[in-house]
């Protein structure tokens, strides 16, 4: 049998983290929270800080900047072809 999956809230996955960047090492961080390295090495490229004009946002930060915009160019849509309708009237 495959092993259990965990699902692990956002807030932790930060303190962990946090954990690794504050020097606690791989090996300790996994076998304590009983988590894979490759998890692990994901969630701390996701939250790698990146500097632009002087604001820090993660990669994380980028992909819901993106899926909100995208929902917002969707709603811009919509909102247009409702505009076209009542126009008509």
């Amino acid at each position: 049998m495959g092993a259990k999956q965990t699902r692990y809230s956002d807030e932790c996955k930060a303190m962990i983290v946090e954990l690794y960047r504050n020097g606690k090492t791989p090996s300790e961080i996994t076998n304590e929270y009983g988590l894979c390295k490759m998890a692990l090495y994901q969630w701390v490229n996701e939250r790698k800080e990146i500097t632009v004009e002087n604001d820090t946002v993660t990669s994380l930060d980028i992909k819901t900047f993106k899926n909100r915009i995208r929902e917002l160019e969707e709603e811009n849509e919509i909102l247009k072809k409702a505009m076209t309708i009542f126009a008509k009237r």
